[in-house]
């Protein structure tokens, strides 16, 4: 018996859709991604711009202050981000006010 390309086709989309649900992260998923983006987009944005402005010495200490910081930073963005769960995927988004003279930040993630 041939299976027709149109049941092939709806195996293969039910099962991309099945995994897709199944690896869709909550809010736990997002928090450990958080927290490592954090630490690797503000060391390798912010610190560069510290070091570029007010020298070296400041970039590591830059670096020491986010790692210190980066738990806290966490639990600030995982409270502040709204997620729309679309069951095949999420959309969480987050507005952070940090203090002065770092930037405020939108971040989207899917």
């Amino acid at each position: 018996m041939a299976i027709s390309k149109l049941g092939v086709a709806g195996i293969i989309t039910g099962g991309i859709g099945a995994l897709a649900v199944t690896t869709n992260p909550g809010a736990a998923g997002y928090r450990q991604y958080v927290e490592i983006k954090i630490k690797t987009e503000l060391k390798d944005q912010i610190c560069t711009q510290v070091a570029e402005d007010h020298g070296a010495w400041l970039e590591s200490q830059c670096h020491l202050l986010i790692g210190t910081a980066s738990p806290y930073l966490t639990e600030a963005i995982a409270s502040q981000t709204e997620r729309q769960n679309f069951y095949l995927f999420s959309l969480y988004q987050a507005d952070l006010s940090l203090p002065a003279p770092l930037p405020e930040y939108q971040v989207a993630t899917i």
